[in-house]
């Protein structure tokens, strides 16, 4: 049975089958709980513990959802929650947000962080929560992960963020000349506001050396582009390596899929050929993007795929069918 408690969004949520029943109190839908999950802005976050950690059976265990856990992991530690607590973090999301964008495999083979209190072990219920979800467990200190994702979600977010505005200052024609690559690096910049506002706030310390690292670097980049651009090849090159590090079997944050570019002609059912063939070879497709379309002539669609050998698939059924397709290298 699960229990949703959200006086705004709770009967949506049911509707959905997101939950079995709701409850009218947060009393009532937590004391008999097992596992009490805290899904709210990382701001609310340490004072909602404070309430729950008085109401739940000793036995229960209470976890969270929060992309930022040093605020967290200290309210546990006052509490003396060091049995019961385990903070989480599944690194998987989108640009919107609500019970009326939920995905249910929205955290299937993502990583998810589990911040046990110091000197603690993962509880089995987190883990068992984890593997319910299909996502894949690591185990991190919590100043530990609050580093990390500053550099690697908090970070990002404000490059999308500061790039859209860039193009955006220089025109509109800018935009307007926006290719897929761009699209893809600020795809983020359509997150909501109300969700990162208290992001940085209770991450400020750890994003501020994040931005000061990135701005040393970004400084670095001008002067060369300024004196002698050439010696930006060893960054380039560096770049790549590093990049190649990254697994691609796991969705991350920006959950990373391999593209296949697809030209079909500007006709009725264009999308249906697309997909039928995909369909007819048991190709799993995850993401598909319009790209440009010229009405009467042809549209070219970014299809993403989770790895490399099932993009080649899609590739080869579209070839058999006479559609122009082509992986992206990235």
């Amino acid at each position: 049975m699960i229990i949703g408690y959200d006086p705004q969004s709770a009967q949506r949520a049911l509707d959905r089958e997101a939950c079995t029943s709701i409850a009218d109190t947060l009393d009532g839908a937590i004391m008999d709980a097992d596992i009490v999950v805290l899904a709210t802005p990382v701001g609310l976050l340490p004072d909602l513990l404070r309430r729950v950690s008085g109401l739940v059976s000793p036995d229960a265990l209470i976890t969270d959802v929060g992309s930022v856990k040093g605020p967290l992991d200290a309210a546990a530690r006052q509490l003396d929650l060091a049995d019961q607590f385990v903070g989480g973090h599944p690194m998987a999301g989108a640009e919107n947000g609500g019970i009326d964008h939920a995905d249910a495999l929205l955290f299937e083979n993502a990583v998810y962080v589990l911040c046990p209190l110091p000197g603690q072990s993962v509880h089995p219920k987190a883990l068992w929560l984890v593997d319910a979800v299909g996502a894949r467990p690591a185990v991190l200190d919590a100043d530990r992960h609050d580093q990390l994702v500053a550099t690697v979600s908090h970070l990002p977010q404000l490059v999308a963020v500061a790039l859209v505005e860039t193009a955006a200052a220089v025109g509109d024609d800018a935009l307007a000349l926006a290719a897929g690559g761009f699209r893809d690096m600020t795809r983020i910049a359509s997150s909501p506001f109300g969700l990162w506002g208290d992001i940085y706030g209770a991450n400020a310390s750890a994003v501020d050396h994040a931005l000061d690292a990135f701005l040393n670097r970004i400084q670095d980049y001008r002067r060369h582009v300024v004196r002698q651009p050439g010696a930006l090849r060893h960054a380039f090159e560096q770049a790549a390596s590093h990049r190649g590090i990254m697994p691609a079997d796991a969705r991350g944050f920006l959950q990373p899929l391999v593209d296949v570019i697809v030209w079909i002609a500007d006709n009725p059912g264009a999308l249906h050929d697309i997909t039928g063939t995909l369909a007819d070879a048991s190709v799993d497709v995850k993401d598909i993007e319009l790209m440009r379309i010229r009405e009467g002539d042809a549209g070219t669609f970014r299809l993403g795929f989770a790895d490399a050998s099932t993009a080649d698939r899609a590739v080869a059924a579209f070839s058999e069918r006479g559609i122009r397709a082509q992986r992206r290298e990235i």
